[in-house]
C-alpha cells in the first residue's frame, strides 16, 4: 500500500465514556463506601483515568476517637494507590480544620517540599496511609466530592497550545484554566484562590495535569467527571473527524512485526546493561502503529511526555530507531549509547543542589515505524504500564496536534519532577527485589510435577517464566493456577512439543516476544520407558532419544542467541534435567538411559562452547520422583515396578525410599531448589557440573 494511501486513514477517535453507575449497588453503602465505589469505577475505566493516576476525595463527618465529637475529616486516595483497584485502606484520612490551619506555615512557593512533612501531623485515627503531594487540592477547595483524573482527552486539552481556547469553546466558562504549576501546597493555594474570584466554576483545567471537578455528593461528582470527560472526546472527535493524525502514515505496519519485535528485543536488552536486567514488553497497537508510521512521527517523538504521570513512567523522551538497520548490531549499540550519553547531558543541565544521583541512564521506551513499541523496565509489570502511559502520551499528541501544537514539560520541569526529593524517597522506602527480579526462565515439560515445581521456585523469587509443554490443557491449568498466586504479568505458555523444530523456535521467539529476552532454559520435558533389550523397538529407542537426546540440543539450539545476548550482563544458565541412569546403567532400560547420558554429555559439550559467553551448563540428575510426577503416571511405573517384581502402588514408592541411603523420597520440589541454585547466581562460578538430587545412591556418584 503506497504512502498516499496509508496518509488517508482516518485518526483513531477518543472512547466516550459512559456512566456506570448502579443504584442499587450504591444505595447498600455508607458515606466511605459510595466514595470508594466513586473511585474504582473512575479507576477500572482506562478513558477516565491510567493506572495509579488520578485521585479523589470527599470530606466526610467522624468520630474523635479522642474527645468523642463529631468532626470534619477528609479522606483522599493515598500515596502510591490506584483508584481502580483500592479499598478502603487505600484512602488516606485527615483532620480538615488541621490541614486548613496548616497555611500557617506556607510561606510561598519555595515552601512546598516542607509543607508535606506537615501532613501526617493531621491524621486522623492513627491512619498510616501517606497522604499524596495532591492533598491540598482537595483540602483547600471548598466542596464535599472532588475528583482529580487524567483521562488522555482531557491531558491532550491541557498539553495543547490551543487547550486554553478549546476550554472556552466546549464549556462556555464552566470550567476554568490555570497554567502549568508542579503538584503540591502552592497548587492548591492557587487553584483555591482562582476558583474563590470565579464563582460558579465547576471544574478547573489544570495545563499539563489534567481536569478537577466537584459536587455535592458522590454521585453527582462521579457522572459530573464522566460528563466532562465525554464531552471533551466528543469535542476532539470532531476535530479530528476524517483526518489524518500525525500528518498521516508514510510507514505502514509490517506484516512481520512480531517476528521483528522476538529478534529484536533480546539484543536491545543485552546492550542495556545497568545495575539490574530489564524485563521487555512489547505491543503493535493500532494507537502505536499510527504513531510509530506517521510523518511527523520523529518531530513529535523528541518532545517527550507532558503530563508528570506519563513522564514518571516514559522517562524524558523514547529511543526511535530505523527499521532498515535493525539487523546491525553496531547501529544499535550506537544508539544505546547515544540514548544514554543524551541522558548524563540531560542530568548534567538540568541537575540542582542537593539532587539525587543519576538514575538508570537507558531508554524505557523504544518506538520503531512500522513495527510498534517496546518498553523495558526492571520488572514485567513496570514494563507493561510504561508501555500503557505511553499509549497514553500517544493519545495525548494526537488530540493535541487536532486543536494546536502539542506542548510538552519544559525540561527543567520534568527534571524536577524525575528527580523530587519527595520521589527518591518514595523510591528508598520500596523493599529491595527479590533475587530473580529481571530474569527471564523457559521450562519446558513446564505443566509436569518437577517442571511446575521449578517454574513455581523461580516465580517465587521474582523470575518470569514461560511455560512450554505439549499438553495444552495441562499447561493452561498451570499457567492460570501461577496467574492467580504470582500475577499474571510473569507468567506465560507456549504449546511445544520440543522434537518439532519450528515448535521449538516459536516457543523461543514468544518468550522473546512476550518477555524481552532469556536468563535461564530449564530443558526438563521427558519421557520414560522400560523394556529388556531384546524388547526395545527401534520406534521406542527414537522415542526416547527424539524428546531426550534431540529434544535437549533443539531447546539449547534456539535458546543460545537470547542467551549469547547477555553476555555483558553477566551471563546466563542452562540447566539439564537429567537422570541418576545417565551416570548409573539400568538393567531393562536401555534406550532411556542411554539417552539421558547422551544428553548429560550434550551439557558438558555445551558448557565448553557457552563458557566464552558467560553461559554456564549443568545438569540436575533426580532419581524415583514420583508424587506429582506425569512421568510416573503412566506404563513407566508399571514396567520398573515389573522390573523389581513388587506392586506398582504404595509399595513402588517404598522400594525407591528403602534403596535411597537417606531413606527418603525425592520431591518435585527437591529437584526445583537445585536447579534454583544452578539458575540464580549463587552458582556463578559453576559450569559443567552435576548435582544429584536421588537421596543418596553410590552406583550415581560422579567420578
Amino acid at each position: 500500500m503506497s504512502a498516499q494511501i496509508h496518509a488517508a486513514v482516518a485518526a483513531l477517535p477518543f472512547a466516550v465514556p459512559a456512566s456506570r453507575w448502579d443504584d442499587s449497588h450504591a444505595s447498600a453503602l455508607d458515606a466511605a463506601g459510595l466514595l470508594l465505589y466513586r473511585s474504582n469505577l473512575l479507576g477500572s475505566d482506562l478513558t477516565v483515568t491510567n493506572f495509579g493516576g488520578g485521585n479523589t476525595s470527599a470530606k466526610l463527618t467522624e468520630t474523635d476517637p479522642l474527645s468523642g465529637d463529631p468532626v470534619d475529616v477528609l479522606w483522599v486516595k493515598g500515596s502510591g494507590g490506584d483508584i481502580g483497584s483500592m479499598g478502603l485502606d487505600g484512602f488516606a484520612t485527615l483532620y480538615l480544620d488541621r490541614l486548613l490551619g496548616l497555611e500557617a506555615h506556607y510561606r510561598g512557593p519555595e515552601d512546598d517540599d516542607r509543607m508535606v512533612g506537615f501532613l501526617p501531623h493531621c491524621t486522623f485515627n492513627l491512619n498510616g496511609r501517606a497522604a499524596s503531594i495532591d492533598t491540598p487540592l482537595h483540602a483547600l477547595l471548598p466542596f464535599a466530592h472532588i475528583d482529580h483524573v487524567h483521562p488522555d482527552a482531557m491531558i491532550a486539552l491541557a498539553a495543547s497550545s490551543g487547550g486554553e481556547a478549546a476550554v472556552r469553546e466546549i464549556w462556555g466558562g464552566r470550567i476554568g484554566w490555570l497554567p502549568w504549576k508542579r503538584p503540591g501546597y502552592t497548587l492548591g493555594v492557587m487553584l483555591r484562590d482562582f476558583v474563590a474570584a470565579n464563582p460558579g466554576l465547576e471544574g478547573v483545567m489544570l495545563a499539563g495535569h489534567g481536569i478537577i471537578c466537584w459536587a455535592d455528593n458522590a454521585k453527582g461528582c462521579y457522572e459530573h467527571t464522566i460528563g466532562l470527560i465525554a464531552d471533551a472526546a466528543r469535542f476532539l472527535n470532531d476535530r479530528q473527524s476524517g483526518k489524518p493524525a500525525f500528518g498521516g502514515m508514510v510507514v505502514p505496519p509490517s506484516p512481520g512485526r512480531a517476528a521483528i519485535a522476538a529478534d529484536l528485543m533480546p539484543r536491545l536488552r543485552g546492550l542495556m546493561t545497568g545495575e539490574r536486567r530489564k524485563v521487555g514488553h512489547f505491543s503493535d497497537d493500532a494507537e502505536t502503529l499510527e504513531f510509530v508510521g506517521s510523518a511527523h512521527f520523529e518531530r513529535l517523538a523528541a518532545l517527550g511526555t507532558s503530563c508528570p504521570d506519563h513522564f514518571l513512567r516514559t522517562k524524558i523522551a523514547p529511543l526511535a530507531l530505523d527499521p532498515a538497520r535493525l539487523r546491525d548490531d553496531a547501529y544499535l549499540a550506537a544508539r544505546i549509547a547515544d540514548y544514554r550519553e543524551l541522558y548524563r547531558a540531560y542530568y548534567e543541565r538540568c541537575k540542582r543542589a542537593g539532587s539525587p544521583a543519576m538514575r538508570d541512564p537507558n531508554p524505557v521506551v523504544v518506538l520503531v515505524p512500522g513495527v510498534g513499541r517496546m518498553t523495558f523496565a526492571a520488572d514485567k509489570t513496570t514494563a507493561r504500564l510504561a508501555g500503557e502511559f505511553y499509549a497514553n502520551a500517544i493519545n495525548v499528541m494526537r488530540g493535541a496536534e487536532a486543536v494546536g501544537d502539542y506542548v510538552a514539560l519544559d525540561e527543567q520541569e520534568a527534571f524536577d519532577i524525575e528527580y523530587w526529593l519527595l520521589e527518591e524517597a518514595k523510591l528508598r522506602r520500596m523493599p529491595a527485589p527479590r533475587p530473580m527480579v529481571g530474569r527471564i526462565a523457559l521450562v519446558t515439560g513446564g505443566a509436569g510435577g518437577i517442571g511446575a515445581a521449578i517454574a513455581a521456585r523461580l516465580l517465587r523469587d521474582g523470575a518470569c517464566v514461560m511455560l512450554a509443554d505439549r499438553d495444552a490443557k495441562a499447561l493452561e491449568e498451570v499457567r492460570a493456577g501461577f496467574a492467580r498466586q504470582f500475577g499474571g504479568d510473569v507468567v506465560r505458555a507456549v504449546t511445544c512439543d520440543v522434537t518439532d523444530e519450528p515448535a521449538v523456535a516459536a516457543a523461543f521467539a514468544a518468550c522473546a516476544r512476550e518477555f524481552g529476552g532469556l536468563d535461564v532454559l530449564v530443558a526438563n520435558a521427558g519421557i520414560a520407558s522400560s523394556a529388556p533389550l531384546g524388547d526395545t523397538t527401534v520406534e521406542l529407542w527414537d522415542r526416547n532419544y527424539d524428546v531426550l537426546a534431540k529434544g535437549y540440543f533443539l531447546t539449547a539450539k534456539h535458546a543460545w542467541p537470547l542467551l549469547q545476548a547477555m553476555q555483558d550482563q553477566g551471563g546466563a544458565s542452562v540447566v539439564f534435567i537429567g537422570s541418576k541412569n545417565a551416570v548409573a546403567a539400568a538393567a531393562g532400560a536401555s534406550a532411556y538411559a542411554s539417552a539421558k547420558a547422551a544428553a548429560n554429555h550434550l551439557a558438558r559439550c555445551l558448557a565448553l562452547e557457552g563458557a566464552s559467553a558467560g553461559i554456564r551448563v549443568n545438569v540436575v540428575n533426580p532419581d524415583a520422583v514420583i508424587q506429582g510426577s506425569r512421568i510416573w503416571d503412566g506404563d513407566w511405573r508399571k514396567e520398573r515396578a515389573g522390573t523389581h517384581g513388587i506392586d506398582p502402588g504404595a509399595e513402588l514408592e517404598e522400594h525407591y525410599r528403602q534403596r535411597s541411603m537417606l531413606k527418603r523420597a525425592v520431591l518435585p520440589e527437591d529437584i526445583a531448589e537445585a536447579t534454583y541454585w544452578f539458575a540464580s547466581d549463587m552458582s556463578a562460578k559453576s559450569t559443567g557440573n552435576m548435582i544429584n538430587v536421588d537421596a543418596g545412591n553410590a552406583q550415581a556418584f560422579t567420578r
